[in-house]
C-alpha cells in the first residue's frame, strides 16, 4: 500500500497544477494533512509552489513536480545509456568514439565558461567545481607548489564506465577546456584504483 506522501507525488506527476483542495481530493484526506505533507516535500525539493490568478481574489497555489521529484519515480536512464553505447560501440571505432566523447566534454564546458579567459586559475577551478557537482561528481581539490590535484570521490558514469571505460574522455576534455591547462589523469576508478584524480599544472 501506498503511503499518504506517495500518493501525492504520483498525483502531481499525473496532474501538475494541482491545488491543496484538489490533492485532499485525489488522495482522501484533509487540507491541512496535504498542506503539511506538500511542505515537507518543498524542503526537500520534490515540490514546487507557485501564484495562479483565478478571478477576483486572491490568487491560489498551485503544486508541481521539480525536476528531483519526477526523479524519484522509475527510470530506464541506465539502460537507454548502455544501449545507446552499444550502437556507438558497432557503428565506430575506438577512435571515433573517444572523438565523440571529447565533443561532449568540451561542449559541457563551453555553455559554462566565462567570458573573461585571461580570469585567474582559482577562479576557474572554483567554477569547475561547481559545474562537476551539477554534473552528479563528488569533488575535492588540493594542490602543491606545482600542481593542482583534482579529485572525484564519485562518478555519474560508474554503472557503464567499467563496460565503455572510454567514457571518462568526457571528464578529462570537459576539466581541460575549462581550465585552459595542460591536464594529466593519474588515476581512474574503472583501472580498479580508488578515485579519478587529474593533475593540473599551475
Amino acid at each position: 500500500m501506498k503511503s499518504t506522501r506517495e500518493n501525492i507525488l504520483r498525483q502531481l506527476l499525473a496532474f501538475p497544477g494541482s491545488t491543496i483542495n484538489d490533492l485532499a481530493e485525489a488522495v482522501g484526506i484533509n487540507a491541512i494533512s496535504v498542506r503539511h505533507h506538500l511542505t515537507s516535500l518543498q524542503a526537500e525539493d520534490l515540490v514546487t509552489s507557485a501564484e495562479e490568478r483565478h478571478g477576483v481574489g486572491r490568487p491560489r497555489l498551485i503544486y508541481s513536480l521539480t525536476e528531483k521529484g519526477v526523479e524519484a519515480f522509475p527510470t530506464s536512464y541506465i539502460k537507454l545509456t548502455q544501449r545507446l553505447l552499444r550502437v556507438l560501440k558497432n557503428k565506430f571505432s575506438e577512435k571515433e568514439i573517444d572523438q565523440i566523447f571529447q565533443n561532449i566534454g568540451e561542449e559541457i564546458a563551453d555553455s559554462q565558461i566565462d567570458g573573461d579567459h585571461n580570469q585567474p586559475l582559482e577562479k576557474k577551478l572554483t567554477a569547475l567545481k561547481s559545474l562537476l557537482t551539477e554534473e552528479g561528481f563528488v569533488v575535492e581539490l588540493s594542490e602543491n607548489e606545482t600542481d593542482y590535484t583534482l579529485t572525484t570521490l564519485s562518478c555519474p558514469y560508474y554503472r557503464v564506465g567499467f563496460d565503455y571505460p572510454q567514457i571518462c574522455t568526457i571528464d578529462y576534455a570537459l576539466i581541460s577546456k575549462f581550465v585552459s591547462k595542460p591536464v594529466k589523469i593519474e588515476t581512474c576508478i574503472f583501472n580498479g584504483e580508488e578515485h579519478c584524480t587529474f593533475q593540473i599544472q599551475k
